[in-house]
């Protein structure tokens, strides 16, 4: 126990190894991490504006894509600024409590994404396979506590996970990852983490296979609606409200399922690391930009806007 204590109190901060030690790798990492860095912020906030302002993207769908967006942006604004900041710095640092900030903001806005993917995928359910009752059923107040209660399970979710995480004793600061991530911290452990490992795979169940189950589910039924639609122009347009929304979960559910629960390898860290930046930016960038390009309706709201100006 004084070892442990002793161990708690000396690390006062984390030094995070990041991506590469080569310079000239880290200036092309930074101009390429700022590039994708400001095409999400612009993205997602013009997702966000295009919402607000153009009355007929006033629905369920588009409610739900503008938590999304809301989302993406604050997960990206947990790593983007500090990787910036560090591929710039000879000294990768950071306290011990951002470190846990940071832990549990990314864990709980990761897992609230991914319910809110499995929302999503019902509100697309409900909109092909009961179309007349879609407004009546998905009324304001359902979609109200939805989303809420994706931000709450996610929050709930990431305050465990943290707290045992990081209750553990370490015997190293040097993290080899960009960021504070779970997997990483454990590594530093001086004690054995079975139950913490087991601890992930239950959290990792609950918060990635629980919503792809709801997402399976759903579009099975959803497949099934459209194959009994006669008019080929009905199946179209029918696959075409869900295109979108299955192309944004095949590329989350497919990052985060290869790197919990995939099998681990010799070169499972550096992999990790590319799948969490793949997610933490490369994701909320493809976001809006595959909302957009792949729907007429914000397309034209885009266009509407632009007309104004």
């Amino acid at each position: 126990m004084g070892q442990e204590n002793k161990t708690q109190t000396w690390v006062r901060e984390f030094i995070l190894l990041g991506l590469s030690s080569d310079w000239k790798m880290q200036v092309f990492l930074f101009v390429l991490v700022l590039t994708m860095y400001l095409v999400t912020l612009v993205g997602n906030i013009l997702i966000l504006l295009l919402i607000r302002l153009d009355s007929r993207l006033h629905n369920p769908m588009y409610f739900f894509l503008s938590v999304l967006s809301f989302v993406d942006l604050c997960y990206s604004n947990s790593f983007a600024p500090q990787m910036l900041a560090h591929l710039l710095s000879a000294r990768k640092s950071i306290p011990f409590y951002s470190c846990v900030l940071q832990l549990y903001i990314s864990l709980a806005l990761g897992g609230s994404e991914f319910f809110l993917l499995g929302a999503m995928a019902y509100d697309r359910y409900i909109a092909v396979c009961h179309p007349l009752h879609y407004t009546v059923i998905m009324h304001g107040q359902l979609c109200l506590v939805l989303a809420s209660g994706c931000l709450v399970v996610g929050f709930a979710n990431s305050l465990m996970e943290t707290i045992i995480t990081f209750r553990l004793p370490l015997c190293h600061s040097v993290i080899n990852h960009f960021a504070c991530e779970t997997l990483a911290v454990l590594r530093l452990a001086c004690v054995d983490v079975s139950f913490n490992k087991v601890m992930v795979a239950i959290s990792g169940f609950l918060v990635i296979m629980l919503p792809c189950f709801l997402v399976l589910f759903s579009y099975v039924r959803i497949v099934a609606a459209i194959l009994n639609i006669r008019s080929a122009q009905g199946r179209s347009k029918a696959f075409g409200t869900c295109a979108s929304h299955l192309t944004v979960v095949c590329m989350c559910f497919g990052a985060t399922i290869f790197t919990y629960l995939g099998p681990r390898s010799a070169s499972s860290e550096e992999e990790e690391k590319m799948v969490a930046l793949f997610y933490a930016l490369v994701a909320p960038m493809l976001n809006p930009l595959i909302y957009s390009l792949r729907n007429k309706e914000v397309m034209a709201a885009l266009q509407k806007v632009l007309e104004k100006f």
